[in-house]
């Protein structure tokens, strides 16, 4: 029993952790969503990021590699983007910059894995935006797409194109700024129950489940040369532990450093990396956004594209000698998460924003609704409520 409480604090103080490494990167994600919803019209993101081309697409990957590197965050900027008038190619190419091609995760995979995975990140997030345009260009679907985009604009409401003042004055307004806090409130309202639920079973996996489990679903891990099904089927593991243990873009680096300690193969880490947009929680808000259909197409496209991209940086590292060779990676438990860094001084700034927002928007349009008029919504609402009484007692638990 009283390894079990143990464990249990463990568990909690390893989701508390992982939450605040990347509690920085959601609130800047929903600021530059919030920012983008309100101050850039429809037709001004058509006369940008409109149309496949190679600068629309080029703009795409630009303004996401500035972005955040939250999953969940990326996910409703790309929902922004592609409401205002964005084609479906560089809307993804946005979505897979943001969640590949960002500084301060490169910092993270250099700190758990090493450059060869640094390499490999960068490398393989313009693969993924390269095959994507390909694919989504041979298997275009226009009608489901024009239904998404509708659907999506009716999320993030009417515009008003002939109401709204020209972004530099909306920029300068009181008024702006206001619709931009109301803005960011509704991201976190949308996403909190996903993310609190996603965080906790990641803390649970990472104290309960033993290392050895995740080795033995990446058939041929250890073996000094896999063999080409072994890696393949590596590469078709990945996802599915990330399924088990997602956490966002950020947060399942040190589990693929677990990974790599236990000896999976360059490409089924780097699938498992790649994972962090064809999950369930992600897949769920994509539903939101533009139905099932077309949830399940995107799911589809990246599932194809990962899986090609971790098997052409596997070979082609191979044929350059410059596969890592494992070499202890840290614990998540193991690592600490609260002290005296740029995180903590990130944190505190973002903090203090969205606490300034949350009021202004309670004062100006009172509390959101929790929005339980579905029955798996209020399933979802349980489950988030639950995870937090295990955070809170697991926490405050004396070991």
């Amino acid at each position: 029993m009283q390894s079990f409480l143990e464990n249990w604090h463990q568990a909690a103080v390893t989701t508390l952790g992982l939450f605040w490494m990347a509690f920085w990167a959601f609130a800047l994600g929903y600021l530059i969503s919030s920012m983008i919803q309100v101050f850039v019209t429809r037709e001004r993101m058509r006369r940008s990021m409109g149309e496949a081309g190679a600068g629309s697409v080029g703009l795409a990957t630009f303004f996401g590699f500035i972005s955040s590197s939250c999953s969940f965050a990326a996910l409703a900027t790309t929902r922004a983007l592609f409401a205002k008038g964005a084609g479906l190619v560089p809307a993804l190419a946005f979505l897979l910059a943001s969640t590949n091609l960002v500084i301060e995760l490169g910092i993270v995979i250099a700190v758990f894995l090493g450059w060869q995975f640094v390499v490999g990140e960068y490398v393989g997030g313009v693969l993924l935006i390269l095959l994507m345009w390909l694919l989504v260009g041979a298997l275009y679907p226009k009608e489901l797409v024009e239904r998404a985009r509708q659907r999506a604009r009716e999320a993030e409401g009417s515009d008003n194109p002939g109401e709204i003042p020209d972004w530099k004055q909306l920029i300068r307004s009181m008024a702006g700024w206001r619709r931009v806090a109301e803005r960011f409130v509704m991201e976190w309202k949308m996403v909190w129950k996903d993310v609190t639920i996603g965080f906790t079973v990641a803390g649970i996996i990472a104290v309960f489940v033993p290392q050895a489990f995740f080795q033995a679903l990446f058939v041929g891990s250890g073996e000094a040369e896999p063999t080409f099904w072994q890696v393949l089927l590596q590469c078709l593991v990945g996802p599915i532990a990330a399924f088990f243990t997602f956490i966002g873009s950020m947060g399942n680096i040190p589990l693929a450093a677990v990974l790599f300690d236990n000896g999976v193969a360059f490409a089924g880490i780097m699938a498992f990396i790649f994972s962090d947009l064809v999950v369930l929680p992600v897949l769920r808000i994509q539903a939101q956004y533009y139905g099932w259909k077309m949830a399940l197409y995107i799911l589809a496209v990246f599932l194809c594209i990962l899986v090609a991209s971790a098997l052409l940086l596997h070979y082609g590292f191979a044929a350059l000698d410059l596969l890592p060779q494992s070499a202890g990676g840290e614990s998540v438990t193991g690592r600490d998460f609260f002290k005296v860094d740029y995180t903590l001084f990130l944190n505190l700034g973002f903090l203090l924003l969205s606490l300034f927002f949350f009021a202004w928007r309670i004062k100006s349009s009172g509390l959101p609704s929790l929005d339980t008029d579905k029955p798996s919504d209020r399933i979802l609402l349980a489950l988030a409520v639950s995870a937090l009484l295990w955070l809170l007692i697991g926490a405050l638990l004396p070991v």
